[in-house]
């Protein structure tokens, strides 16, 4: 069985030094999955690339599309980097949990992107007409569409790289939904 152990700073290409140097200037430390990434030359940097591009989503936004996209794909390094990233960007314990089960009954636009995302993430790129129609409807234009489907890309990128790697999760863990919610 293959082990992956997270690469450090001296284990790294020059490139991935200069950016685990900012990561740890910018954040105080640098997350093992973005370590992870490093053990590409480029992997690191184009993902940070594609991770803080400018996007027509608000922050609130773009953390509903990472909760429900990794609790679908299970990932757990990134429901406990995004429950305590959601609680940043001012949503609740209570409404983290419900977001990440697919819906979000406190705000309707919010609850239009969480069911798309989760239609559109469990039925493999291929969403149900109703629920990109309750996403227009709700208020996203064919822009907000599009940078809804690279957020969800982004997302499954760190989900697959975790599920591969297993690399140990170093953010207090989500608590599990079902627990959360029984």
């Amino acid at each position: 069985m293959a082990t992956f152990n997270v690469p450090t700073r001296e284990e790294v290409s020059e490139n991935n030094q200069v950016i685990f140097d900012n990561l740890q200037k910018g954040l105080g430390f640098v997350p093992n999955l973005y370590a992870t990434y490093a053990y590409s030359e480029t992997a690191l940097g184009d993902y940070l690339a594609l991770q803080n591009r400018k996007s027509t989503l608000k922050a609130k936004e773009r953390e509903v599309i990472n909760l429900v996209v990794s609790q679908v794909n299970e990932c757990a390094y990134c429901l406990a980097a995004h429950t305590a990233l959601g609680k940043m960007n001012g949503f609740t314990d209570e409404q983290i949990l419900e977001i990440r089960s697919g819906q979000a009954s406190f705000d309707a636009k919010l609850d239009a992107l969480a069911k798309f995302v989760k239609d559109i993430t469990i039925n493999r790129s291929k969403p149900s007409q109703e629920a990109v129609d309750n996403f227009l409807a709700a208020g996203y234009d064919k822009a907000n569409l599009v940078d809804t489907i690279i957020v969800i890309g982004d997302k499954i990128i760190s989900n697959f790289i975790h599920g591969t790697t297993q690399v140990p999760v170093d953010f207090p863990a989500a608590p599990a939904l079902e627990e959360a919610t029984a």
